[in-house]
């Protein structure tokens, strides 16, 4: 089976898919800026607001479910596009340029400030390195990739993929065994259990380590340039279907008219899987509980799997249902999100810590924190990057001469 022919249609839906990349950026941000008002013991952040916010935890609870899935999907999904269309040599170039060259050269200009920022934090009595991290300088392969870790992990799916792909086709030279993965693919997607299917690897991956529990979420490769297993059967199978997405478009459509249910279920599983966290991690100090701490966390691994692609899945259709069609607006929060993504950290983590202290709301000081990094972060990108070649490297090519699909960072 090949990409689908029908190309206003395809269109259409490109617009909606890079949106909802560039969202998902976006949201990270908003994840960062939320994180020191969760309310959990012990810290899991630089510092911990003096105005906890329950609300705020649900809504960091929820981004960390669907987020990277979605990112990963839709990268997989582009870079199938791009690969394509490039050919591999131009794939290659293209992905280093993109990809490892902000990796290399921005490391160094956000871990400096994170550092001094870490160090400033110390100084109040609920800041600091959090509890368990590594040193400032570990040794490797453990090393601190801070947010920039999931340009790492592209990497190794990008090198992943062009392995295995130049393996089946030097072992599938008639193209039977690429038609056979893409109508097992297909008839996978066509079922309305395509999410509990997909989910079962992750599951697995949950349940076989121990550790899992305690924080209930995909495990990032934020400390190791050794990528662990569940970032790399999460991640890596959702860049893997967003590889195969790309190959038949048109089971877009069933994703998308699927959105309602799909949502339904995402909001009813989130919810459980809140409440279920928050009771594993208060079961130490309840003994008289009438179920132990192994049963919680089975339990949780079932329902938290399919939460992930449950509500990947209601993402992506809502943004095919609601976000096709050009918009300027989303197109330029979509090319803004990479660069907004790369530099957010610290100046989110200063506020974090200026605000720490203050005797306001927790809500009120998180929407302070937004309000005033997102203006001079979006001005940075408009007269810094947008049109010079700071753009054109993060973007492929300068911005009034983009055009969708052909420009953009969605290809990343």
């Amino acid at each position: 089976m090949s990409a689908s022919t029908d190309a206003a249609p395809a269109s259409e839906r490109l617009h909606a898919l890079d949106a909802l990349r560039g969202i998902a950026l976006l949201l990270g941000i908003v994840l960062h800026a939320a994180m020191s008002f969760v309310p959990i013991a012990p810290r899991i952040w630089l510092i911990q607001d003096t105005h906890p916010s329950l609300l705020l935890g649900l809504l960091t609870f929820t981004i960390h479910v669907f987020r990277m899935t979605t990112f990963f999907l839709m990268a997989g999904f582009f870079a199938h596009m791009s690969f394509h269309r490039r050919g591999s040599m131009g794939f290659v170039k293209d992905r280093l340029q993109r990809i490892a060259l902000p990796l290399v050269i921005g490391w160094p200009l956000v871990y400096v400030p994170i550092a001094l920022i870490v160090i400033w934090a110390a100084n109040f009595p609920n800041g600091g390195p959090p509890h368990g991290a590594f040193g400032w300088m570990p040794p490797l392969p453990n090393f601190r990739l801070t947010h920039l870790w999931f340009l790492y992990v592209l990497l190794e799916l990008y090198v992943a993929i062009l392995l295995l792909r130049g393996a089946i086709v030097w072992l599938d030279a008639s193209g039977t065994l690429r038609t056979l993965i893409d109508r097992l693919f297909a008839r996978i997607i066509r079922n309305p259990l395509a999410p509990l299917v997909l989910a079962i690897p992750i599951c697995i991956a949950f349940c076989l380590d121990p550790r899992w529990g305690h924080s209930m979420e995909v495990r990032t490769p934020d400390q190791s340039l050794i990528t662990n297993a569940q970032a790399w059967i999460c991640f890596g199978a959702a860049f893997g279907v967003g590889w195969l997405l790309h190959r038949q478009v048109d089971l877009l459509r069933l994703i998308e008219r699927r959105w309602l249910p799909h949502l339904v279920l995402a909001v009813g599983l989130i919810l459980i899987c809140f409440v279920l966290a928050g009771v594993m991690l208060s079961a130490p100090g309840a003994p008289k509980l009438p179920y132990s701490f192994a049963t919680l966390r089975l339990v949780s691994a079932i329902l938290y799997a399919p939460a992930i692609w449950i509500t990947t899945f209601a993402a992506i259709g809502l943004a095919l249902r609601f976000m096709s069609g050009f918009s300027p607006a989303w197109r330029y929060l979509a090319d803004a999100s990479y660069w907004l993504y790369l530099i957010h950290l610290p100046i989110v983590m200063a506020l974090q810590v200026a605000l720490s202290q203050l005797d306001w709301p927790g809500l009120i000081k998180f929407a302070v924190i937004l309000v005033v990094a997102l203006p001079p972060m979006l001005a940075s990108y408009h007269l810094l990057v947008r049109f010079t070649f700071i753009g054109a490297v993060l973007n492929g090519r300068r911005a009034e001469k983009r055009v969708l699909p052909h420009g953009g960072i969605a290809t990343a």
